[in-house]
């Protein structure tokens, strides 16, 4: 059995805090999220993709994350597609709040929004075909394993969690932070409109941020 060095639990635990309250695409993403959709679909989809960051979690510590950045032509299908369904999500977003907005002109019913459980789902792909995910673990976790301790694979998986959870933890305060944002201008359809078509021009800007990522080198 793994018995974790609890100094050396406290310093990781500390470092992966300040990265997980740093802002980035992930927190980035789930503000989009929250003010296109709301509250709900913002902590749905900091659930999502926290699921999703296990599973590079779960991946690394097997040995699969390694051999995906190790492989030029993997690397670049995986970012390709995370960023294809990164953008064509925020046409969606954009395109929704301008359907939107001219619904009351032209009859048509306001679009709804996707719902806390496919933006659940959404966080969740989002956030497993983004190559840049294991390789942020592959480089950060290593650092506090210690292979006097045992079963490396089991050590890699604890620090993972817990880093997963703090990112989670950090995405859900940015969710109600953008919540309150949003709701605060509930009165004003305009500026809610802009707000939306403003997160999905983010998440169209991610999508293409991750099209253009290196392969870190190996």
């Amino acid at each position: 059995m793994v018995v974790p060095d609890l100094t050396q639990l406290a310093v990781y635990s500390i470092a992966a805090l300040l990265l997980a309250i740093t802002p980035g695409p992930g927190i980035f993403y789930v503000a989009a999220r929250t003010l296109a959709g709301g509250r709900a679909e913002g902590v749905a989809s900091s659930f999502g993709t926290g699921l999703g960051g296990m599973v590079h979690v779960v991946a690394g510590s097997l040995g699969v994350s390694a051999i995906v950045l190790a492989s030029a032509e993997l690397f670049t299908t995986l970012k390709l597609v995370g960023a294809a369904y990164l953008v064509w999500m925020g046409f969606r977003a954009f395109q929704s709040a301008r359907r939107d907005a001219r619904g009351p002109l032209d009859g048509r019913p306001a679009e709804p929004p996707v719902g806390p459980r496919r933006a659940f789902r959404e966080g969740v792909l989002v956030e497993a075909l983004n190559p840049k995910t294991p390789a942020f673990f592959l480089a950060f976790v290593p650092q506090f394993v210690d292979p006097m301790q045992g079963d490396v694979a089991l050590q890699f998986m604890v620090l993972g969690f817990v880093s997963v959870a703090l990112n989670t933890l950090a995405d859900i305060v940015v969710a109600f932070a953008a919540s309150g944002i949003r709701k605060g201008a509930a009165a004003r359809p305009a500026l809610i409109r802009r707000l939306r078509e403003a997160s999905g021009g983010t998440m169209i800007a991610l999508g293409i941020g991750l099209a253009l990522a290196k392969r870190p080198a190996t």
